[in-house]
């Protein structure tokens, strides 16, 4: 190793072995006084790093493994419905590693990140977060990787490659128009329904609408992040009654109710949908 730069972003997922930091000029003298100052930390014998690394690359790299799956996404500001635990990879032929301490999963398998690294890759994750998430979530999750950027489509190509044939037919349910991971499981709600969905349809006087269902229904995906403010609320209201007035009828979901209370919200969907489709045959 030529140089350790610690103010580079990316050394903050890397540890260095004693002798990496030897070879890069680092004295014994040196690594005690950047551990007493703060800049390197010491996560098990003989391994460092950067100081202000994140603690979930942190506690990754105190069991000898690279954070990984939902927690490494997490990390990169991909939907995740539930993070509670640290996912962290291990390689399978790897010596010396610890149990899993409490709150912290282990994925025993290879990985193409190279030796120092700390991170998986994020194409690696999502397949490994398709094996630990159920359906809906795991196709929100894709969604969210994509919409951000992270993966094109030929690296979702990738994802489902490297997943056993079982997963093959969440394939078709990805769709990274998706701006939120509620909009996503909302979609997948009421998909399963049997509407018609479409996705971010502009609509004349109304603007934007996350989700227009059988062409008379707007689903709108509201969270506090975003519709917290009065300000936010006169909009809103003022865009439902542009929109009823054009004949459309806008359900306001809240992403709490999505998120952790998806039974209640398909009974829901389920009677309002029927309540509309008899009023329009009436």
């Amino acid at each position: 190793m030529a140089s350790v730069d610690l103010g580079h972003h990316q050394n903050h997922e890397m540890v260095w072995a004693t002798r990496d930091l030897h070879a890069a000029g680092w004295s014994r003298r040196s690594l005690v006084r950047a551990v007493a100052d703060g800049t390197l930390t010491r996560v098990r014998q003989g391994r460092f790093v950067a100081a202000d690394t994140h603690d979930d690359v942190v506690a990754a790299a105190r069991v000898g493994g690279r954070l990984d799956c939902i927690s490494l996404l997490a990390l990169r500001g991909v939907f995740v419905h539930h993070h509670a635990d640290r996912h962290v990879q291990q390689d399978r032929l790897a010596s010396r590693r610890p149990p899993a301490p409490g709150g912290v999963v282990y994925h025993w398998r290879p990985s193409s990140a190279t030796r120092n690294r700390l991170t998986v890759d994020v194409v690696e994750a999502l397949a490994q977060a398709i094996r630990c998430q159920p359906p809906r979530s795991a196709v929100a999750t894709l969604d969210s990787a994509w919409h951000l950027g992270l993966v094109d489509e030929a690296d979702i190509g990738e994802v489902f490659s490297r997943v056993p044939q079982r997963f093959q037919v969440l394939r078709r349910l990805v769709d990274p128009r998706a701006e939120a991971g509620t909009e996503s499981l909302a979609r997948l709600l009421l998909r399963q329904l049997g509407c018609r969905i479409e996705l971010q349809v502009r609509i004349d006087g109304v603007g934007r609408v996350d989700l227009l269902v059988d062409g008379w229904l707007i689903v709108e995906c509201d969270s506090e992040q975003f519709h917290g403010t009065w300000d936010a609320h006169k909009n809103d209201r003022r865009r439902d009654m542009a929109a009823l007035e054009r004949g459309y009828t806008t359900l306001r979901l809240l992403a709490e109710d999505i998120l952790y209370h998806p039974d209640r919200v398909r009974t829901a969907l389920e009677r309002i949908l029927a309540h509309g489709q008899r009023g329009r045959n009436s």
